[in-house]
């Protein structure tokens, strides 16, 4: 069973590299050492974005699909979270608990840090429980939930087996059609937030 160590209050899984270099360590201090190494990974990592944030208008951090430094980091960095999810029952249980995170990292380590939307992925509109699924995650967080869908699809399934993105491998593939319809939806969403306060930072002007 793996260690895991506690920062703000969040149960984190000990990295392989992490636990060998702090295994030495007297407990008392492991848990000094282990936030001393979150803090100097997340400069560097903060200190990357900054160097290139004015040349992109977007910038994503792809984390792994559990809760590990790597992950923390990346929510400790980013100013919101896009939540892919299958349809499925465990997928729903793993959802709870990552809000729960979301909301701790929040309160602890990352004030700014929002829920951008969530994606359903692998969805296949003939099973039951993936409707039943959907219709939950449209019941609790409502305009949260992106209206793309991303489908069951073969060549999304093939495109990491060539080491090319689904878009290079078959462009005209429904999976890869479906991530460019949610390309569409995130940059109607941003320019529809961005609005108001571009009105409301004229206003302020303006009196």
């Amino acid at each position: 069973m793996s260690e895991t160590w506690s920062v703000a209050g969040i149960a984190v899984p000990a990295g392989r590299m992490v636990r060998h270099s702090l295994e030495l360590v007297e407990l008392p201090e492991r848990e000094m050492r282990l936030k001393d190494a979150l803090a100097e990974a997340l400069r560097q990592m903060r200190t990357a974005i900054t160097e290139v944030a004015a040349d992109y208008d977007f910038i994503l951090l792809d984390c792994p699909p559990s809760l590990s430094l790597l992950t923390l980091n990346g929510l400790c960095a980013a100013d919101s979270v896009l939540i892919p999810m299958q349809c499925e029952y465990y997928a729903l249980e793993g959802l709870s608990d990552l809000v729960q995170t979301i909301r701790r990292v929040r309160a602890h380590l990352n004030p700014k840090l929002e829920i951008e939307g969530l994606l359903r992925t692998m969805y296949d509109p003939r099973n039951t429980l993936a409707l039943n699924v959907s219709a939950d995650l449209q019941k609790h967080f409502g305009d949260k939930l992106y209206r793309t869908v991303i489908p069951r699809n073969i060549r999304l399934a093939e495109a990491p087996s060539y080491g090319i993105p689904a878009l290079h491998l078959d462009k005209t593939s429904k999976g890869a059609q479906a991530y460019l319809a949610l390309a569409g939806e995130m940059l109607r969403r941003d320019e529809a937030a961005s609005a108001p306060a571009a009105v409301n930072a004229i206003g302020v002007a303006d009196g």
